[in-house]
């Protein structure tokens, strides 16, 4: 038990922060952090409200879910907006608009912007540049409108791509979405950032 005030974490985005690929629900990255929040001595009440497929225009929907009520808010989303050709400032403006109304609502906010998709093993060796160009151009949009809007980034698209390349025990049977493995993969990257976020919030609540 911790005297800490209970906090509301939120997972919005795509089928990362859903957890789609995993052997069982508590290897989703939402519960892993919620684990790892908990043995810092938070009191966490955790929320996966993000929705496989989900592209950033579907934020909105996600964070009128949301709010009120949520205190850190991790967003995952953009690996959807590349497979289907959205324009980067599009998607971009969309994430900063859930970031900004998240933010007016009171919440903490932490957004992990789009993988490397180059490391998939279904993309051609011939084609991975291009890829990789393509994901870093949203990722650094995505990054300007996050920082604007006040969240934190967690840029960890290069250490998660590295430790994914070639490694097929990192991917779900279908060669797309994480397994438990690559799960805990990334959540062990992003969890200091989630951390920094959480314990922000505690000592400004404390003080």
């Amino acid at each position: 038990m911790t005297d800490s005030p209970r906090l509301h974490l939120a997972l919005l985005g795509d089928s990362i922060a859903f957890g789609t690929g995993t052997e069982r629900v508590e290897d989703g990255l939402g519960p892993r952090l919620a684990v790892a929040l908990r043995a810092d001595g938070h009191d966490v009440a955790l929320a996966v409200l993000a929705v496989p497929g989900a592209v950033s225009a579907d934020l909105a929907a996600q964070v009128r879910r949301a709010v009120p009520g949520t205190d850190l808010a991790v967003v995952v989303v953009g690996a959807n907006d590349l497979a289907r050709m959205v324009a980067p400032e599009r998607a971009a403006t969309a994430l900063g608009e859930a970031v900004r109304a998240l933010r007016a609502a009171g919440a903490d906010v932490v957004v992990v912007p789009a993988p490397d998709m180059s490391s998939l093993p279904l993309v051609p060796p011939a084609l991975r540049p291009v890829v990789r160009a393509a994901c870093a151009e949203l990722q650094r949009r995505q990054e300007e409108v996050a920082e604007s809007a006040g969240a934190r980034v967690a840029a960890v698209a290069a250490h998660v791509s590295s430790t994914f390349d070639g490694d097929l025990s990192m991917f779900a049977a279908d060669r797309y979405h994480p397994s438990s493995a690559g799960y805990a993969a990334i959540a062990a990257v992003l969890v200091p950032f989630v951390l920094d976020a959480a314990r922000a919030r505690r000592d400004g609540e404390v003080a």
